[in-house]
């Protein structure tokens, strides 16, 4: 009982570890249309009132409104850029090719991307906004489903297409946390609770390859993920493990990032490559390799 109990909370410590992580996996698509996306949304807000997470449906990456039901998408296979929906009517209007808008954005000194960020595939209701170097992520005070533990993509460093020779250890120092939903109850076994929540406090990533931007950059986490689902595997069959859903999981925390020599010479929790995509995760202490 003691050796399963042990494996349920280690589980479960990995899995919250894992959200904890906004920098864990490089991200596969490049910024251009979400920086698109965020400068529409902050010069044009009459059409596009809200930010908006960005979702994908081959050939598609768009954004949609619901206030005024209009889509705003950049088509993959011709690389233009379209919107669709409410004052624009029910079929698509081209605007214009998303090279051509991106470089008038560059060269208006308007680019709208968050630095060290890609916010490509972020999961619906977390929104992000930037003040100098200073970026929030947030739920806005509500409870959205959490993404699975293929796309913890909350503020993934931008894939690099060129070797930076900087590695980047970022620290990650929660202010409070907190599970809901979940009680484990093992006579003469403290609070397992506390310690997932724990587990989850202060951890630390490195990133190799990192670019510039990732080193000045202070995010900010205010957020409410419903784990409910994702939980539920890890907790099935155990006695004195009692759900009562929702699970959800309360964080806040801050983010910052330093210049380090060797990433593996580090007591970062993980490291990934922000040119290949290889990730590590410490075990038993040593990095072991688990993606790229």
């Amino acid at each position: 009982m003691k050796q399963r109990m042990k494996h349920l909370i280690f589980s479960i410590c990995m899995f919250i570890t894992l959200f904890g992580q906004i920098h864990l996996v490089s991200a596969d698509t490049t910024n251009d249309a979400e920086t698109l996306f965020n400068w529409a949304e902050t010069n044009f807000p009459q059409f596009f009132p809200t930010h908006q997470g960005t979702q994908s449906i081959e050939p598609w990456l768009y954004r949609f409104y619901p206030d005024n039901q209009i889509y705003l998408g950049v088509n993959k296979n011709d690389n233009a850029v379209y919107v669709l929906g409410g004052s624009f009517g029910n079929d698509p209007k081209k605007i214009d090719s998303l090279t051509t808008l991106i470089s008038q954005i560059n060269n208006s000194g308007g680019n709208g991307s968050i630095a060290a960020c890609d916010t490509s595939k972020i999961p619906a209701g977390i929104s992000y906004s930037q003040s100098g170097n200073v970026v929030t992520v947030s739920t806005n005070g509500e409870c959205v489903p959490a993404p699975d533990l293929t796309n913890t993509n909350l503020c993934q460093t931008p894939k690099q297409t060129v070797v930076t020779g900087i590695s980047a250890l970022s620290s990650n120092t929660v202010t409070s946390s907190a599970i809901t939903g979940l009680a484990i109850n093992i006579p003469g076994l403290p609070d397992p609770i506390k310690g997932i929540v724990d587990a989850a406090a202060n951890v630390k990533h490195c990133t190799k390859n990192a670019p510039t931007e990732i080193t000045n950059v202070v995010i900010n986490s205010d957020l409410c993920l419903d784990i409910t689902s994702a939980i539920s595997a890890l907790i099935a069959g155990f006695p004195g493990v009692e759900m009562t859903p929702p699970v959800k999981y309360f964080t806040k925390g801050t983010y910052t990032s330093q210049i380090v020599t060797d990433c593996f010479a580090t007591d970062a929790t993980t490291v990934s490559d922000a040119v290949t995509g290889e990730i590590w995760i410490k075990q038993n202490g040593a990095f072991v390799k688990i993606g790229g």
